[in-house]
Parts: C-alpha cells; sequence; structure tokens
C-alpha cells in the first residue's frame, strides 16, 4: 500500500481535494445568500421579530432532523450523491425564498433548505475526513476556510447584482443558483466514489452528558455567534444602523472575510499559542465584537464588531471538535457526532429564540446576550492543550 505521503500527491486526491473545496464553497454561498434575504423576507411579508424568529426556527429545524439521516444516505449512497442532490435542491429553494407569499410559504421553503443544508454538511465534512485521510496530513482548515469564502460571495453578491447590476432580487437568487448547480455538476466526478468511503467511521448519536455535553454547550455558543450574525445581521444594520437594504449583507460579508482569514492560519495558531489561549482569547474577541456593534451607534461600528466576532470565532469549533475526539472512554464518533449536533443547533436553530427575545426588548439587546454567553464560555473553558 502507497505511504500517505505518496498518496497525497496523487492526481486523483487532489482532484478530489479541489472538488472537496468547491462544494464547501457551495455550501457557503448557498448558506450565506440567506443573509441579505432576510430583510427583504421581512418586509415583503410585513413580519415582527417574533414571528420572523419563529420562521426562522424552521431552517434549523430541517437542518438539525436531516442530519442523522443524511448520515444514513451517506453510508448507503457514498457523501458524493449526497452532496450533489443536496446541492441541487439548495440552488432550487433559494429562489422561492423570495417568492413566498406567506409566513407559513416561507416556513416551508426555510425547512427544506435547512434540510438540504444540513445534509451537504455532514457529507462535505465526511467526504473531508477521507481526502484529508489520503492526503497524508491536516488540511481541514482549508476546507472550513473556503466555508468562510463563500460565506464572503453570497452575502454581497445579491446585494452587489441587485444594486449594481439592476435586476430584482428574485433574479438575482437564480443567478446564484445556477452558479451554485454548475460548480456542484462539473465537480461531482472528481469526488471520491463510495467504494473508498469504507474506512470512514460510521455516523452514531447517544445522548450528550459529562464533557461531551459541556463541549458541545460550549459548541452551541460559537455556532449560535455565527448563526445570529446570518440570520440578524442584515436585520440590525438596515432597521437599527441606517443601512440600505441591497447592502445589509455587508455585515455578514466583513465577518466571512474576518472569519476565512483566520481559519486559513488556524493550524499555525493553535500550534503556537496552545488550543486554550485559542478558545479563550477567540471567546474574548468575539463578545468584544458583539458589544461593540450593539452599543455603539455610528454605523461602521458595527461592521467592526462582526469583523471582531469573525475573528474571535473563527478557530474555537475545530478545537472543541478535537477536545471531543479526545475524551476518555468515548468513542470519536459518538463523541464528535453529539458536539456536532448541539454545535448546528446553535446555529439554525439559536437564532430563531433572538427574536422572541428581540421582540420582548430589542434586537440590539438581544445580540448583546450573544455576546455575554461568549465572556461565560471564556470564564469556564478549563480543557488543557494537548
Amino acid at each position: 500500500m502507497a505511504s500517505s505521503q505518496s498518496i497525497g500527491t496523487d492526481k486523483k486526491t487532489l482532484s478530489a481535494r479541489r472538488a472537496t473545496l468547491l462544494i464547501f464553497l457551495v455550501c457557503g454561498v448557498g448558506l450565506s445568500s440567506w443573509a441579505p434575504m432576510v430583510p427583504f423576507a421581512k418586509t415583503n411579508l410585513a413580519l415582527d421579530d417574533a414571528t420572523l424568529g419563529v420562521i426562522l426556527l424552521s431552517l434549523g429545524a430541517g437542518a438539525i432532523l436531516t442530519m442523522p439521516m443524511a448520515g444514513m444516505l451517506i453510508n448507503k449512497y457514498g457523501s458524493r450523491k449526497v452532496m450533489l442532490t443536496a446541492a441541487i435542491v439548495i440552488a432550487i429553494i433559494l429562489p422561492l425564498l423570495l417568492l413566498a407569499s406567506s409566513g407559513v410559504q416561507l416556513a416551508g421553503a426555510l425547512f427544506v433548505f435547512g434540510a438540504a443544508i444540513g445534509s451537504i454538511d455532514v457529507a462535505m465534512n465526511a467526504h473531508a475526513v477521507l481526502v484529508q485521510e489520503r492526503y497524508g496530513r491536516h488540511i481541514m482548515s482549508s476546507f472550513h476556510g473556503l466555508f468562510s469564502v463563500g460565506g464572503l460571495f453570497g452575502s454581497i453578491g445579491l446585494g452587489l447584482l441587485i444594486r449594481y447590476a439592476g435586476v430584482s432580487p428574485t433574479v438575482a437568487a437564480v443567478s446564484i443558483s445556477v452558479l451554485l448547480l454548475l460548480i456542484a455538476v462539473s465537480q461531482y466526478k472528481y469526488l471520491l466514489p463510495h467504494s473508498e468511503e469504507n474506512s470512514v467511521e460510521s455516523f452514531s448519536f447517544v445522548v450528550p452528558r459529562g464533557p461531551v455535553l459541556v463541549l458541545g454547550l460550549m459548541c452551541f455558543v460559537f455556532f449560535l455567534a455565527e448563526g445570529a450574525i446570518l440570520d440578524w445581521s442584515g436585520v440590525f444594520l438596515q432597521f437599527n444602523r441606517g443601512f440600505d437594504a441591497t447592502m445589509a449583507g455587508l455585515g455578514y460579508a466583513a465577518f466571512s472575510i474576518a472569519m476565512a482569514a483566520m481559519r486559513l492560519t488556524g493550524d499555525k495558531m493553535v500550534h503556537k499559542m496552545g488550543s486554550r489561549k485559542v478558545v479563550v482569547y477567540g471567546a474574548l474577541l468575539a463578545a468584544a465584537g458583539y458589544l461593540i456593534a450593539v452599543s455603539i451607534p455610528w454605523p461602521g461600528a458595527a461592521l467592526i464588531g462582526f469583523v471582531l466576532v469573525g475573528l474571535g470565532a473563527a478557530n474555537a469549533v475545530p478545537v472543541f471538535f478535537t477536545a471531543a475526539g479526545n475524551i476518555p472512554g468515548v468513542a470519536t464518533s459518538v463523541s464528535i457526532a453529539a458536539v456536532t449536533t448541539l454545535g448546528y443547533s446553535g446555529q439554525l436553530a439559536g437564532p430563531a429564540f433572538i427574536g422572541f427575545i428581540a421582540e420582548l426588548t430589542s434586537l440590539p439587546l438581544a445580540l448583546g446576550l450573544v455576546g455575554a454567553l461568549l465572556l461565560l464560555v471564556a470564564a469556564t473553558y478549563t480543557e488543557k492543550d494537548k
């Protein structure tokens, strides 16, 4: 059998890595394209914050309920088929999010959209594990870096198409969908076939407790910090800081640029600083970003705050996954599956509860609460460097 080094330079492996990177890009663009759509949907359907929060819960519910099923489908059909199918569904649903004529229709479309996002996320990470094994060294940060790059393009792409190309929001969404389809279909043949996935551990899930539960809850907070910016930064910038609707995606774009930059250098940072400092300092920086964004009325302060959130939150989650895989007496597949599910609950379902809090108080106060939770993580994380 070839060594890890020789496998890593194999043309098939290099092609698979490139294709997997582009699938992460597809997921990032698809998910983040929803961020600048939220203010349009809110205005078109005359939704208050609480109602919008309930509707946003549909996206998270679709993703979380589908993740265990996605694992089973991967084991049966292979991750590349799941990725292609999910990408097609994302491309079809994306324009429909702006065509919904009622809150119920929007909730239904978001549920399907979330199911596709959850499926492609599980599949692309499973595939990335396989590619990394063939490559022979740690390359996971680069995959997640491309997801963040996709977040940048998706969050500002729709607004730029509307403002400078003069197209309607729906036409802009269709244009993005066509791009996603072209990438996914063109890269399918370069992804590794199901026959080479037998060495990947099967997905499993148990009710988390003990150290797994603690890590999962901390992961929940960091994913919530990201999900809150995805779903609420556009609304916050438009209705609380006076941004034009077409430019409301700049908040998520600023966040994505910062996160992508930090993730692409994350491996070196963890090696130099140690995992505990990365989490603690990252939580403090992200908390400061939220507090700056909501407490300083100058519009530019919000963008600066979102940049700080991206810088601080970028590399904590990989540290949590590593720590989960090192818990004594718990299988890696079990601990990581549990921590991942709790984490994505924060990203996909948590922002819905921000809507409830915003309706009872205000959106700035609700976002400030996320900053407070990040401070709690910084104060309680005690995991020693491995």
